[in-house]
């Protein structure tokens, strides 16, 4: 299997209004940097069934360059599935899933 397709199979599985970290995709599919899986979700060809919106920086802002719109598009997609924003920051403590 591809690490992409691992890294996507992996995002899939963020429940609608919870987040993952890109280190805790990044762990899981055993890839040594977090960068690596920015630069994977950038080559996402099916945003509408992979969401990588859900998937957020470790201290709980969202990466600037979220491929599909911006980062205000991703904070519109996360406040529509219910996430909260402070400060422009996720609370990790309530919002992060269990990967």
């Amino acid at each position: 299997m591809k690490i992409a397709d691992k890294v996507f199979q992996i995002i899939k599985k963020i429940p609608r209004g919870k987040v993952a970290t890109y280190k805790q995709i990044a762990d899981a599919a055993r890839i040594k940097s977090p960068r690596v899986v920015g630069n994977i979700l950038h080559k996402n060809k099916q945003p509408e069934t992979i969401p990588c919106h859900r998937v957020v920086r470790s201290n709980g802002t969202l990466a600037k360059d979220y491929a599909f719109g911006g980062k205000q598009a991703q904070k519109k997609k996360l406040i529509d599935e219910g996430i909260k924003f402070i400060d422009d920051e996720i609370d990790l403590n309530v919002f992060r899933t269990v990967i």
